[in-house]
This record gives structure tokens, sequence and C-alpha cells, in this order.
């Protein structure tokens, strides 16, 4: 039994790509308030998580706050990123495609993107859906399904749940609308 600061966490995973696709469903499905994706590209959402858009959609539309937070793809916070990695699939075009996606949804009230140039988003991931949260800190030059992840559940003011809820609050309030040519602005508030 858990009784200190460590009790929020509920698992850990020695790679995001561990966590299995049940979790993310549930997490998302149970959200009433809050989804918050605040992944520098959230590329891999749309390949790992079938009909996401649709389950978008629907919560969006029952009144739940649905918030992407991305790195600008253009951006040399991102090339630096690009030469960090050194893959094929470059940081760039995994934001584009995530654009992309997000650009079909653009006529779903609800739905929220703003880009982040903040040097702290591009090296952690944070996955809000209300009271729950998946975070991955981004080692070295590792993409994100083979870096860690943390599974938090929120049990207490200024534990480690509010932390990263603080941190991705203010990526959001220093981010900046998306609107792009060719892509539109997703709704703001």
């Amino acid at each position: 039994m858990k009784t200190g600061a460590d009790r929020e966490i509920v698992t850990v995973y020695p790679y995001r790509s561990a966590c299995p696709s049940s979790v993310w469903r549930s997490l998302i499905t149970d959200a009433e308030s809050e989804l918050t994706f605040a992944g520098y590209t959230n590329y891999f959402l749309w390949l790992d998580h079938s009909n996401l858009a649709h389950a978008l959609t629907r919560k969006a539309r029952a009144g739940v706050a649905v918030r992407f937070l991305l790195g600008d793809p253009d951006a040399d916070l991102t090339r630096r990123r690009e030469a960090v990695e050194q893959t094929a699939l470059t940081v760039s075009t995994r934001i584009r495609i995530t654009l992309e996606h997000l650009n079909r949804l653009s006529d779903v009230g609800g739905i929220q993107a703003r880009f982040s140039d903040h040097e702290g988003h591009i090296s952690l991931s944070v996955f809000r859906f209300d009271d729950q949260m998946l975070v991955t800190p981004h080692l070295a030059n590792l993409v994100g399904h083979d870096s860690p992840m943390l599974h938090l559940r929120r049990l207490q003011d200024d534990g480690m749940f509010d932390r990263f809820a603080t941190h991705v609050e203010t990526l959001w309030e220093e981010g900046r609308p998306i609107d792009t040519p060719g892509m539109g602005m997703l709704s703001e508030p």
C-alpha cells in the first residue's frame, strides 16, 4: 500500500509502446471534462488508436474540452530535435500529419490546438484525461515510443499530477493558436 507522494503513480511502463491500447481507450472513453494531448507531435495517437477522430468528435460534442498542444513544424527547436533523432519520419512530418488529422476536425466545436515553442515541451509529453494522465519523459535521442511512461492519478494537492498539470497549463498559455495556410484555425474559447 502506497502512503507517500508516490501514491499518485498508478503504474509505470519502461516504454510508452508497452502501455496497452485498452488503457488509452478507457482513459479517453471515461473522460467527462478534459482531454489534453500535449505531446510534441501526437503523431502516434492517430496510428495506435483506431477511430480516434470519431471518439474526439463525440467527446467534444458532449462538452468535453479537447486540446492538442503541438510543436511548430517550422521552428528551429523542431529542426534541432530532428538532428538528434535522425529518423526517416522527421519530427516536422509527424507534426504535419497530426495537423492534417486535426484539420479534418476543424468543423467540430470544442477541439482546440496550439503550437508550443517552449524548450520544455519537446522533452516531455503529457496526456491528461480528467484526473488521470500519462506522462512520457523523452530520453536522449530516443523517440517517444522508446521512452518510459508513467500513469498518474490525482490524489492530492501539489502532488506529481498537479506539477505536470501546471507544466502543461503554462505551455498552453504561452502557446499560440494554430492558423496555418490550408489548415484553418481550430476553435479557441
